[in-house]
């Protein structure tokens, strides 16, 4: 004779269907997160190219100092900073659902994340959602910026022999919306790859909660310095070309960056 436990087996069923669940609610979850980083990092690409190359002639404000003056080139390694932890995030992803190893022994997932934790998880958490949508909004707007200005925008401070002073748009509302979209561009690559959850904090070279913050607020630091230089630049050079014009919108827009701000 015999014996079934209905019971048991029932049991047994009902936990491998909701380890099933979970496990498959984690690859989903994992999944956006890493489709989401990848959307990311294509804005941040987008963002900090250059629409126009910088003239031979007309550049000023060449006297500030260095480390504010290589702006061009620090977006250039920020954009190859950016990719290194797209893709930390999605090998981490592609670890969790292949059994992918190298031709010896050492695993893959032992080089994306090398000391792992019952606690570590690499997903998507609010402020990584705010972080996105950080992104992109401060995208949208430099590339309107881009638009709004034409042939005028670069990422060298120049003056143009057919210079104009755009007033619309963006321009309407604060002076250097461009500045606006880059803060707000690496306050959402900030928020998703230097907070809890991110591969980088988790897995890779920031795994000491201190070092994150510590690169957050020298990356901040340094783009609110840029910021701040470059506009008192701007309106200074703007001031001398256009004199009551760049008064009058001065007078109507009084804002740098964000209104009621700053």
């Amino acid at each position: 004779m015999i014996y079934t436990f209905p019971a048991r087996d029932r049991l047994y069923k009902s936990s491998a269907e909701l380890h099933f669940t979970l496990l498959t609610t984690f690859h989903i979850m994992s999944l956006v997160r890493a489709m989401l980083v990848t959307i990311q990092a294509v804005s941040n690409q987008i963002a900090c190219t250059p629409p126009n190359p910088t003239p031979l002639k007309g550049r000023y404000h060449t006297e500030e100092m260095f480390i504010l003056q290589i702006a061009p080139l620090v977006f250039k390694i920020h954009q190859i900073i950016i990719w290194f932890c797209t893709v930390g995030e999605i090998v981490f992803y592609l670890t969790t659902i292949l059994p992918i190893a190298w031709p010896f022994p050492l695993p893959v997932s032992s080089l994306i994340c090398p000391h792992p934790s019952q606690s570590t998880s690499v997903r998507s958490t609010p402020l990584f959602i705010i972080g996105v949508l950080s992104v992109l909004l401060g995208t949208y707007i430099r590339l309107d910026c881009f638009h709004a200005l034409g042939k005028l925008f670069t990422f060298d401070l120049t003056i143009h022999p057919d210079h104009k002073l755009v007033t619309s748009r963006f321009y309407s509302y604060v002076r250097h919306p461009a500045y606006t979209g880059s803060i707000l561009v690496i306050a959402g690559l900030a928020l998703s790859h230097l907070s809890q959850g991110a591969w980088m904090t988790t897995c890779g070279p920031l795994r000491i909660p201190i070092t994150a913050w510590l690169v957050w607020a020298l990356w901040w630091a340094w783009t609110l310095a840029v910021g701040v230089s470059r506009a008192k630049a701007e309106d200074k050079q703007m001031r001398k070309l256009f004199k009551e014009e760049w008064e009058d919108y001065a007078a109507r827009v009084s804002w740098w960056f964000f209104p009621g701000i700053i």
